[in-house]
């Protein structure tokens, strides 16, 4: 969901930046001096002027972890992976190995009663201003005796074109729409027209989304309507209404009312939304109004069951929506290895994106207005208001795991202590630790909202949690051996996997919240 915070990815990123500062003088003084620390294995080492010194060790092997000697010193590199030690000596991250936070997200229904909706179609005849859709209104006269009008085969029109898409209105009319993809960017419309007896009106309708604005060849790329323009099946043979007259609008009456400012609503007619629901139709604008949700929790608008278009709430934009759906492998996913598009793929068969974020600081107490203008023709009785719950967070961190404190630069003028790490668990606002749902130290197996004991754990692992956790919207719990009464498997690298259920607070949580 656009907006907000998603871990682990956020806290790990967070703590590379973090770690990639403490190296920034040795960084920007000189280019590495790399060195061969195995088969697999280098480390490149960037110096100062001033005697700063900075070390990157890289694990380029896929499946084995490596021990290597460095400054006299030993290291364990995991499978492809970077260690970062800002001063030549302490290893302060691991690219391998994630210590923050894994929240166990829900889009939950809010409150809200259910959202009416009215519709309002675009009529192409009256058209403004707009940087994306450009109607070319054109008329034809049709006479009297065409067969087409006495149960004959009807024309065909046939619109070439280039770029996202054109939808073709006959009389006012929605006749047919074509599209264009990233592939391939000239399409062909083909469809049968449905004239009346008289004068009647064509227009095409082009729209493009994100122009290219720079590049080679930059003026080569045309985009909207190339053409040819014609009609095959009439009495007279082929009509070629390339070179004819056609005029030339831009936007759409909506944008030119301001259709999204609670001001502009009442400036159309707008159809009762089980009325429009019946037949969707593209190019519509559609409205409702709700009240803002009781709590706190982040909110987003669910937008399955619509196809493409744009979001207001209160005259203010929420962005775009598009509702792609995802296709790849998703079976499997192993992050070691050059990293290529089709990895640990996700969502498979699954909009690519289905939660938009509704900042909570544009709503009003009481009837907030909702427009949403549809391009493709999706139902909006599909939408609803939900909020995001963080039902449960996990931790998983070893006893060895790297520490941003555990660094030493020479001009602070000393060494600090080794510190040990620490799981650090935190529930979002407005809600605090209810329970333990599973914690374990030693060597537990499988990951967030699975774990499983191992065949080494200490008896003392839940209570502990729950004494430094229960009741607070976020702990932290040092790992180590003393904390947990005893080492529960000696010689054995441990590590701490905990996950915890938040719920809303029923009490103020507690300041203290360090372990």
């Amino acid at each position: 969901m656009i907006g907000l915070i998603r871990q682990p990815k956020y806290g790990h990123l967070k703590e590379l930046h973090r770690a990639v500062k403490m190296c920034e003088k040795a960084l920007v003084s000189a280019d590495p001096i790399v060195t061969s620390l195995g088969s697999s294995q280098q480390a490149y080492v960037y110096t100062s002027e001033s005697g700063g010194c900075a070390a990157f060790l890289s694990n380029y092997d896929t499946n084995s972890a490596a021990r290597v000697m460095f400054n006299n010193m030993h290291y364990n590199l995991p499978p492809w992976s970077i260690s970062v030690l800002p001063d030549c000596r302490n290893v302060v991250f691991n690219t391998a190995k994630v210590g923050v936070q894994t929240s166990q997200l829900e889009m939950l229904p809010t409150n809200s009663p259910m959202l009416l909706w009215e519709s309002y179609n675009e009529d192409e005849l009256h058209v403004e201003q707009s940087i994306i859709f450009c109607f070319c209104p054109f008329s034809v006269d049709i006479g009297s005796t065409e067969s087409c009008l006495h149960g004959g085969e009807l024309p065909t029109l046939i619109v070439q074109s280039s770029g996202h898409a054109v939808h073709v209105f006959i009389n006012g009319r929605l006749s047919g729409s074509a599209f264009g993809t990233r592939e391939n960017r000239r399409f062909t419309y083909t469809g049968k027209v449905n004239f009346w007896a008289g004068r009647n009106t064509i227009a095409l309708l082009s729209v493009a989304v994100g122009l290219p604005n720079v590049g080679g060849h930059f003026e080569k790329w045309n985009t909207g309507i190339l053409g040819p323009v014609a009609l095959h099946g009439l009495d007279q043979g082929k009509w070629d209404l390339s070179w004819s007259k056609w005029t030339y609008k831009v936007g759409l009456k909506g944008e030119a009312l301001n259709l999204v400012s609670p001001n502009g609503i009442s400036s159309v007619e707008w159809i009762e939304g089980s009325l429009a629901a019946q037949a969707p139709q593209p190019l519509t604008w559609h409205k409702s109004n709700f009240d803002a949700p009781e709590g706190a929790e982040p909110l987003a608008l669910d937008m399955r069951g619509m196809g493409k278009g744009q979001i207001w709430i209160n005259g203010l934009s929420i962005g775009r929506y598009w509702t792609a759906y995802a296709a790849g492998n998703c079976d499997k996913c192993n992050y070691a290895g050059t990293f290529r598009p089709p990895k640990c793929q996700q969502g498979c068969g699954q909009p690519t994106q289905r939660w938009y974020h509704v900042p909570r600081a544009w709503l009003k107490p009481k009837d907030n207005l909702l427009v949403v203008f549809e391009e493709l023709g999706g139902n909006p009785t599909g939408i609803s208001l939900v909020k995001r719950s963080v039902t449960s967070v996990c931790a998983d961190v070893s006893e060895f795991h790297p520490t941003l404190k555990n660094w030493h630069i020479e001009t602070y003028g000393k060494s600090e202590d080794l510190h040990r790490p620490k799981v650090h668990l935190r529930c979002s606002t407005g809600y605090s630790i209810t329970s333990i749902k599973f914690a374990s130290f030693g060597t537990p197996l499988g990951t967030c909202g699975s774990y499983q004991q191992g065949t080494c754990h200490a008896p003392m692992s839940y209570d502990i949690l729950e004494k430094r956790c229960v009741g607070k919207q976020r702990c932290a719990v040092t790992i180590s051996n003393s904390n947990f009464g005893q080492d529960p498997c000696p010689n054995v690298l441990k590590r701490l996997s905990v996950e915890v259920v938040c719920a809303p607070m029923t009490t103020a949580a507690e300041p203290n919240w360090k372990g």
